[in-house]
């Protein structure tokens, strides 16, 4: 009975080494009697015509009819290189991929696409991906994940990701603090050593991330209202700007928008990290709702988006937001006596909200939307561009979907942003990247690679929230971030009036 158990347990094994030896070569044939085709393969992603920075991961994509028996491509670069895949999907080497890139900065890249279905090969049409001669010097992406469904904390966590491979990095997850929303991440100019992020509902506040070391603050006061959020850092990292809101949701039936989110107040201040006071102006803290602060990169303005009150969420369709600014003085911790509209929303009957000035001081980047100071649950939610030389507006067609973009940041250099879109489906919101000239021409974005891509999507279950790009890995203890969270131990704030 032992012999044939045995026995058994071997044929078992063999049985098991070779099925998998069958499915890892099943795919390893060479094209051959190959019928051309004049038109490009349907891939996934549609990464036909991007323009990628050297540094990025391979772009790895699948072909869109999944019956097929393989995929076979070759690619070779227009200042020479050549690599090559084949398999169920199009699966390049790291280090090939990588060094082809480089070798092609500033030329381009040649795909050769077969594929074999019912034994016979399809060639297709070559298509080219650019790769620019401009840098991306960041190591990677910070984001959220978040269940596009609306609840009160659950599974929520702050993740970082290297853009040269498929690596991620959990920073901290909803399992270290169950039940607490964590939101509002920020980094000063993609510097990993300079953030803030906010933890709401009882027992939350306010973390300051200076060099590895946590601060906890309470920022809230009889004064604000409000602890601070929607923050953006001052160049010089010694001012936070934050707006103060009272954030709420509403369910629509029988239609085809399921949640309108809006805000009941909102007001912007500036936290002096030195001093851990709150800068508070007249002019930000008006009847209207001031809200999603923007530093200049010069730090001499402060941008934000501001709307009449309304009575929401019946009045919610009132809600237009204009772009304005306010001076700011580093110097004396001061704001400017007037402020100035730079879009006036009521007047064109738009919202512009979420401004981010390039780094370089050349462009304003917004969202634009029908009405709502909250653009991820805007499903017409577009991309604009303002040119600070000659406050030219417009928008930015090749980025734009039927569906929301929104949550947009730079690369240190300018060249870059990234961006979420809902553009698959209308729910869950990705990660593209995309690159901008001289001009203020975009590239046709593309979506953040993942090893397999239809795989990764299919089955992922999270939105991405709030990406911005980070220098090098964000050092967060999570121990430590679960310990001086629970302990409640805050250091409060003070007001310093600014008139």
């Amino acid at each position: 009975m032992r012999m044939k158990k045995c026995i058994l347990k071997k044929v078992c094994f063999l049985f098991l080494t070779l099925s998998f030896l069958l499915s890892f070569t099943s795919c390893s044939n060479k094209p051959t009697d190959v019928t051309q085709v004049d038109k490009y393969p349907t891939i996934y992603p549609d990464y036909i015509g991007v323009t990628i920075p050297a540094e990025i991961a391979p772009l790895n994509f699948n072909f869109t009819d999944e019956t097929i028996d393989c995929i076979d491509v070759v690619v070779k670069g227009s200042n020479g290189g050549e690599i090559h895949a084949n398999g169920k999907w199009a699966d390049f080497d790291i280090d090939e991929w990588h060094e082809l890139t480089e070798q092609n900065r500033g030329g381009k890249l040649a795909f050769t696409v077969c594929i074999q279905k019912g034994g016979r090969w399809t060639q297709y049409k070559v298509f080219d991906i650019f790769v620019s001669a401009d840098r991306l010097d960041e190591w990677g992406l910070t984001y959220r994940l978040i269940k596009p469904g609306y609840e009160n904390g659950g599974d929520i966590g702050m993740y970082q990701r290297d853009i040269s491979t498929f690596d991620e990095y959990a920073m901290v997850k909803e399992t270290v603090v169950p039940g607490y929303c964590m939101n509002c991440h920020t980094a000063n100019r993609t510097n990993p050593n300079l953030v803030t992020m906010q933890v709401r509902g009882e027992g939350g506040g306010t973390m300051l991330l200076k060099d590895g070391k946590q601060e906890w603050l309470n920022t809230k006061t009889a004064e604000t209202k409000a602890a601070g959020s929607y923050s953006y850092w001052h160049p010089d990292g010694n001012y936070c700007a934050l707006s103060v809101s009272s954030v709420h949701q509403a369910f629509f039936t029988g239609r085809g928008q399921r949640i309108e989110v809006f805000h009941t107040f909102s007001d912007v201040e500036v936290l002096d990290i030195r001093t851990n006071e709150l800068i508070l102006s007249p002019l930000l803290r008006t009847d209207d709702l001031e809200i999603f602060p923007a530093f200049s990169p010069d730090g001499k303005w402060l941008y934000y988006s501001t709307s009449k009150p309304c009575n929401v969420p019946y009045e919610y369709e009132r809600v237009k937001c204009s772009l304005c600014r306010i001076g700011f003085d580093a110097d004396n911790g001061k704001f400017g006596e007037q402020v100035d509209t730079l879009i006036n929303g009521p007047a064109t009957g738009k919202s512009y909200v979420l401004v981010r000035p390039s780094y370089d001081g050349r462009w304003l980047m917004y969202t634009v939307s029908g009405r709502g100071n909250f653009p991820v649950c805007q499903d017409d939610a577009d991309l604009w561009l303002m040119d600070l030389k000659t406050n030219e507006c417009k928008e930015l067609k090749a980025l734009n979907s039927k569906w929301a973009e929104s949550f947009h940041n730079w690369s240190e250099n300018s060249h870059w942003f990234v961006y979420s879109s809902k553009r698959e489906d209308g729910m869950y919101a990705q990660l593209y990247i995309a690159s901008i000239d001289a001009q203020g021409n975009v590239t046709k974005p593309f979506l953040l690679p993942q090893h397999n891509p239809r795989e990764f999507y299919r089955t992922m279950m999270h939105s991405y929230n709030v990406p911005d790009f980070t220098k090098t890995k964000v050092d967060i203890d999570a121990h430590e971030f679960r310990t001086k969270l629970l302990d409640s131990k805050r250091l409060n704030v003070s007001i310093r009036e600014s008139l």
